[in-house]
Order: C-alpha cells, then structure tokens, then sequence
C-alpha cells in the first residue's frame, strides 16, 4: 500500500471515529473498542459512556494507553440500565472475547480446593475445577501441597469411600480403618451424612475440637495400657498441629474472607489476595499483569471475574477505598463515598457476598497488609525486570563496546559435534538482544568432509548459511562466535571475507580442562579480550556456548540413533529403504520389531519367511555376531 492510500485510510478512520464519538449517549454501559481486523482488543465499562470513550481520543496519554490507542481503529458500545449490569456485561465480554489489553484471569482459576462430592456414598478430593453440582467445596488452596496434606489428614480421620467406582471386594482401605466399604457393607445415608458433617466442622475452624477429642481418646487409651493406639491418635494430633496450625494472623470471629490489596507502578498493576479461613490467615497469591484503563475500574474487574461462575464463595470481601481525589473538597469526599456505595452495591447484588471497604481498626490493618505486600510483589518485578535487562539487552551493548561493535543485537554462534568424524553434524543458535531465539536455530549434516576435521567442517557450515542468507536476504548477524580457537576463527574469516565477501566480527571461545568457558578470542589473530570473569558480559558468552554446545550434542545424538536403527535394518537382506520405512512406522522402534511375532509381520506385506529372517538377525547374540 503506498503512503497516500494509508493517509487517506487514516483520514477516513479519524473521520468515522469523530462521527462515532459525537453519537455517544450521556448514560452507563460498555464499549468494546477493534482494531483494523474488526477484532475486539479491549472492553471497558463506564458510568458516563460519552465522557469515557472519548477520553482515549483527546489529550496526552502515558505509553501503555498510547499502544492501545494506536490500534484502535473502531469502536461500539452497549447502554446498560445501571452500573451493576455494567460490571456484569464486561465480566462476560471479557470471558466471550478474551481482548488483548483486558485484564483476564490466567491461572487463578486452577487452584485446588477440597470438595466433599454429591453422591449416595461421598467422596473426598482435591480439584481445581469449581463447578456448580451441589458438591461441597473448600478452599482456594494456593499451595497445593497444602491441599494434600489436609486431605490426606482427613482420610486419617474419616472413613469415606476412596474408589471412584465401587469394587467387588474390599480394599487396603478398609483394612487401614479409612473408608467403611460400601461396596461391601451397608453404609446408611446417615453415616455418611455424620462424616460429612465432621468434615465440614473441621474444614470450617473445628479443628481444634477435634484436637480435644483426640486428646482425650489418646488419654483413654493410654490409662487402658492400649499404648500402641495412644501413640497412633498422639501421631494424629501432632499431623493436625503441622497442617492446620502454619497462620499467620488471627482474627477474634471465625468468617471466612478473602482481602485484597493492589499496587500500580509503570503501567503494571499488582493484585495481592489473602484468603482468610475460619478467621485465620491462610494462603495468599498474588497477579501480576499490565492494565490499560483507570486504575480502580481495572482492579474492581479483575475482582469480579475472580468470583464469577464460582460457588466457592467466602462470606465476606475486604476492598481497598479507591484512590484519593487531589481535590479536598467535600464534593469529592462524597463523590468517592458515592462510588464506593454503587461498587458495593453492585458486587453485592452480583455475587451475593458481603462487601466491605474497612477504612480502621484490625480490617483496615489487613487490607493495607495486602496493599503492601502487593506494592512488594510489583517492586520486586521491576527489579527482577532490571536484572534481565543487565543480563540480555544490557550485557550484549557492553560485550559490543569491548568488542568495538557499535549497536551490537543478533549473535550467531556454531559448533560442531562428531565421534571420530562420524555422524559428523552441526548447529547455529541465535541470540537477540542478550535472549535466545529459538525459532532461529539451524542445524546441519556435514556432507564434505570425511574424518575428524573440524576446519574443514567449519567451513562448511559456515558456507553453507551465509550462502543462504545473501541469497534469501536474510539478516545479517553483528557478530559470529565459533566454538574453538585460531583455526576455527580462520577457517570462518576465509569463507565468509574470501568467498562470499562479507565482513563480520567473528569471535572463537575456548574451554578449560573443566570444559568451562575460559577465553574470548578475537579476529584472525585470535588475540585475546580480557573480559572480568564476574561480569555480565562473560556470563552472556557462557549461556551461549553452553546453549550451541547442547543443540549440536543434541542432535548429534538423534543422527547417531537414527543410522543405528537404519543400518541394522538395510543390512537384512530383502529389506530396502522403503520396507524399513514401513516397518519403523508400523512398529514406532526397533526395540518393538525385535518384540514382535512373525505374525505380526503380516500387516505390512512381509512374508513368514522374511519375517523370521528378520527376527533372527535382530535378536542374535551380539558376541555370536563378533565372531561370524
């Protein structure tokens, strides 16, 4: 397309977008902003449709909203009732069209949690999947170590049935004492029902009960000389201390809420999650995820979508007050405190839980506790992100400058693998910007060099790609590492200055006797770069011989592997290429051919005769073999 016909396609898109904007209604809904395909890439809600959306077109934005509006090319919108049908519209556009700059939900959904099952005779289990099917569900277990254990605890102390379907005879469990074998015995609903009940007590704080309980049957036991059961219920209630015993904080009631806090920094928003149980601090989680519309409205979103569809439900949820208007004035004030009163409402009358906004006392403690240790999580990202940045981008630019490579991005390194000259292979890797491109990587069969000659091989391959790259126009590396040293270097520089007239920096790495990287060399004279040991730019050039080493060792390995099935097979006589073909394909492995009947020989069109020759040769002795 030439650059008039994309002015004029920009003009009629300005054009349609400002006829689009002078439409908008002064009243509560969804847009759904698309791109050039008519894909939809975001779906925000808003209180005053025309206010918002038009927003994205006027004034300055920051660098994140200025990707999203770039792409804009079209936009609709829904006019909702209320701001409650609002947040539940853009809860299921969201799920429906999954927009690239929406916040989504990624892993949330799969944390476990411990289901007590809707049958005739229950059973416990750990599942991370919440459905709506009368079960019993506990939970969210971030940890799912932790989810196990209790589970495993709560088969120690109530017997329900094991088995997914009944068997026809009792099992280990039974004899254990932890299911009552309604396969093989008349269990009652009411049993059942008593152990579900227990369950569920013990799940909901009653554990320490429990623990009483047990204590005083272990005392029993123990006073009737049974010492054997003593030490079994002691080993109990010490397994109930080491699961259930690990919080952090406490709360005098015994609700069941989840808190959150979040924290925005660079376009990046952090949400922190502590899900509190019976009163107690349990497990936490935290998301991190780049957000493009304000701030509050993105957090209340990905609240939402937490809980949508999710019969898991805690009784209450602690929300931060949204942010502080500059302003400190009382029309403010009570603007904010009418938002906070329509979320409220909203997720109230959505979800069917009570929401709270604590703003002092031991509630507020907590949700600032879950607000800094968001801010935590999203610090430590950046740094986590500026530690990458040293270690890839930051250390390749500084390997340039001691290599007096100006701009220096794409690396191309080579080694060859061989034993003895045999199976003779090897192997490019890429690396941009300090990171490796695996989509780039290239391997190679020498076909030219016979014996253990890793000049010559290196030529070879060296001739080989750039070949390619001048004919298809390929990217040019900034710079060339070869595995070795002098003769490899030289060997690279002859075929690509000599033959194919380029004129790249070619750099050798030599190893210890560790086989550890221990030089830098560059250039034909292999003269070598004093590079600090502890430095980024020589962990840089680790990575990437270790990374070359193990691609070509790699396939080296399948080369091998693959001309010792072939040449067993090829030196059967009656057996040629495509009969191999047939019968790797038919049987998957040469283990499973030697496996196999004469019988079995028939699917693929091969006689008894052949068949048992077949079988014979593949399955002799090896040192008969050696001494024919």
């Amino acid at each position: 397309m030439t650059k008039k016909a994309d002015e004029r396609e920009d003009e009629q898109y300005k054009e349609l977008i400002k006829h689009k904007l002078s439409l908008l209604p002064d009243r509560p809904g969804c847009y759904l902003m698309k791109n050039e395909e008519g894909t939809i890439i975001y779906v925000g809600k808003a209180k005053v449709l025309k206010n918002r959306v038009r927003s994205y077109f006027s004034g300055s934005h920051d660098a994140k909203t200025q990707r999203l509006v770039m792409d804009i090319r079209d936009f609709e919108y829904i006019v909702t009732e209320s701001n409650m049908e609002s947040l539940i519209l853009e809860c299921n556009l969201i799920k429906q069209h999954l927009p690239h700059y929406n916040v989504r939900l990624k892993d949330d959904k799969t944390f476990p949690y411990i289901k007590v099952t809707n049958e005739e005779h229950p059973r416990l289990e750990v599942t991370r999947r919440v459905v709506k099917d009368k079960g019993k569900y506990f939970g969210p277990y971030p940890n799912a170590f932790a989810a196990q254990q209790t589970k495993r605890l709560l088969d120690k102390l109530y017997p329900l049935r094991k088995c997914r379907t009944l068997p026809d005879k009792v099992c280990l469990y039974y004899h254990l004492g932890q299911c009552l074998a309604p396969c093989a015995y008349e269990v009652t609903a009411a049993q059942n029902e008593a152990l579900v009940n227990e369950i569920v007590r013990f799940l909901s704080g009653g554990h320490e009960a429990v623990k009483a309980e047990l204590t005083e049957k272990m005392l029993a036991a123990s006073e009737e000389l049974e010492f054997e059961r003593a030490k079994e219920l002691r080993d109990l209630i010490q397994y109930i201390e080491v699961v259930m015993e690990k919080q952090k904080i406490n709360m005098q009631d015994t609700v069941d809420r989840d808190v959150f806090g979040y924290s925005v920094d660079k376009g990046w928003m952090s949400v922190q999650i502590q899900y509190m149980r019976s009163g107690k601090l349990i497990e936490r989680h935290v998301s991190l995820f780049p957000f493009y519309g304000e701030e509050y409205d993105d957090f209340i979103s990905y609240v939402s979508q937490v809980y949508s569809e999710n019969p898991a439900m805690p009784k209450e949820i602690f929300l931060p007050m949204p942010p502080v208007s500059d302003s400190h004035d009382n029309a403010a004030a009570e603007s904010q405190m009418i938002d906070v009163e329509e979320i409220k409402h909203s997720l109230e009358s959505w979800l069917n839980v009570k929401v709270q906004f604590p703003q002092r006392g031991l509630k507020k403690q907590i949700v600032d506790m879950a607000i800094s240790n968001a801010k935590v999580a999203l610090e430590e990202k950046f740094r986590l992100i500026e530690r990458n940045e040293q270690r890839t981008t930051g250390a390749s630019s500084s390997l340039g400058n001691w290599l007096g490579i100006s701009d220096m991005s794409r690396i191309e390194a080579f080694d060859n693998s061989n034993i003895q000259g045999v199976d003779a292979v090897s192997a490019m890797v890429v690396f941009t910007d300090g990171k490796p491109d695996r989509k780039q990587y290239r391997k190679y069969k020498i076909r030219t060099v016979q014996g253990p000659d890793d000049y010559e091989s290196m030529r070879e391959v060296i001739r080989r790609r750039y070949e390619r790259v001048l004919k298809e126009n390929l990217p040019l590396p900034d710079l060339i590492i070869v595995d070795g040293g002098k003769g490899q270097i030289s060997a690279a520089l002859d075929v690509l200055e000599n033959e194919l007239g380029l004129y790249i920096p070619v750099c050798g790495l030599k190893k210890d006797e560790k086989h550890k990287t221990s030089q830098l060399l560059m250039g034909e004279s292999a003269s070598v770069v004093q590079l600090p040991r502890d430095s980024q730019e020589f962990y840089l050039l680790h990575r990437i011989q270790d990374e070359v080493h193990r691609f070509a060792i790699t396939f080296h390995r399948q080369t091998r592997s693959k001309n010792m099935v072939t040449s067993q097979l090829d030196s059967i006589s009656g057996i040629g290429e495509k009969r191999r073909k047939k019968l790797l394909q038919h049987f998957g492995s040469l283990k499973k051919i030697k496996e196999a009947s004469v019988a079995d020989f028939r699917e693929v069109g091969i006689g008894d005769k052949l068949a048992a020759q077949i079988l014979e040769a593949l399955n002799e002795p090896k040192d008969e073999a050696d001494q024919k």
